[in-house]
């Protein structure tokens, strides 16, 4: 153990604070990939009649399994109403300005209702509705490109409610053709280049799986991290759609257990109190093997640096501290 001398107590006044405290900062931890059980993160995309709706509905049956547990957050001009005949699903309707804090709002709101599976329909007028973030940055007075880093935040902190919700989150999103100009024989000619979703670029990042819609209500996944939809022909979403889904998400232990567990293990105070967590959680040893281990070696170190001081103070070996 490096001892403290003058010269490390000149310079910064934190320099011997440093000295002392370094070896027990820790910087970063490796780990093992693990796979834990997750919440689906689902965008369907398409133009108007292709079916957004109408198979988010069905998908969520699917994950569900129980109409009452579902909810539909309807920005629409309360066009959820229309599809009431499939089952007694939760509509929460909201109208402009449609602000992302509204949002955030009536995802909350449904969070606390019980609800397991949210539909958001659609998530498009968060973006290019009436009192959406396109309407509030064209509203704003000064330079445009200083108020996007006004307004580019609350549109975060929307994405964000999604990806952290507890539980299942279905987003519709409206497309448009989108059109790039190309120069051709030296003039700009117009070409389509497929359809774009109504929202922020790169919103579709953020979902786990990108369902297209198309006219006919087919859908194509153009983006899929569960491997179930990915470069597969077109299909017809339905509640099998979902109970496929659910059955991908469900692998692994659950995450509410797995934060239960590590908190536990984190306020373990002695090698003791580990052991009784370890004997708590069979089924979740494996998965928190790492994390056992490193709680056992800083309850480890602690132990050695109370020894040590304990002798440095007493001047002789103390034969009621366990080292």
């Amino acid at each position: 153990m490096r001892r403290l001398n003058s010269s490390d107590m000149q310079g910064s006044p934190h320099r011997a604070a440093f000295f002392i405290h370094s070896k027990h900062i820790k910087i970063m931890n490796i780990r093992k990939a693990e796979r834990k059980q997750a919440k689906i993160r689902l965008a369907l995309q398409g133009p108007s009649g292709s079916g957004k709706t109408f198979s988010s509905l069905l998908i969520a049956k699917g994950l569900a399994n129980d109409w009452p547990k579902i909810v539909i957050i309807d920005t629409e001009n309360f066009s959820a109403d229309l599809y009431a005949h499939l089952g007694s699903f939760n509509v929460l309707s909201i109208t402009p300005p449609y602000s992302p804090e509204k949002y955030i709002e009536a995802i909350t709101t449904c969070v606390e209702a019980g609800m397991q599976v949210i539909i958001i329909d659609s998530a498009s007028h968060e973006w290019d509705g009436e009192g959406g973030i396109l309407d509030i940055h064209g509203n704003m007075m000064g330079n445009s490109f200083t108020n996007w880093s006004k307004v580019t935040p609350r549109h975060n902190r929307f994405v964000q409610h999604i990806l952290q919700c507890p539980v299942h989150i279905l987003a519709t999103i409206r497309s448009k053709q989108d059109w790039v100009l190309n120069q051709k024989d030296g003039k700009y000619v117009p070409e389509k280049m497929g359809l774009k979703g109504i929202t922020r670029d790169g919103m579709d990042y953020e979902f786990t799986t990108v369902m297209e819609l198309n006219i006919k209500h087919f859908a194509t996944s153009s983006k899929d991290r569960t491997g179930l939809f990915m470069d597969k022909p077109e299909f017809l979403p339905g509640e099998n759609t979902g109970k496929a889904i659910k059955t991908w998400c469900e692998q692994g232990p659950a995450i509410s257990d797995l934060k239960e567990a590590e908190q536990r293990i984190a306020e373990c105070k002695s090698i003791k109190e580990l052991v009784n967590v370890y004997d708590l959680y069979p089924e979740l040893r494996k998965d928190l093997l790492n994390q056992f281990k490193q709680r056992k070696a800083e309850l480890q170190e602690q132990q050695n640096t109370f020894s040590t001081t304990r002798i440095q103070d007493n001047g002789t070996d103390d034969d009621n501290i366990q080292r």
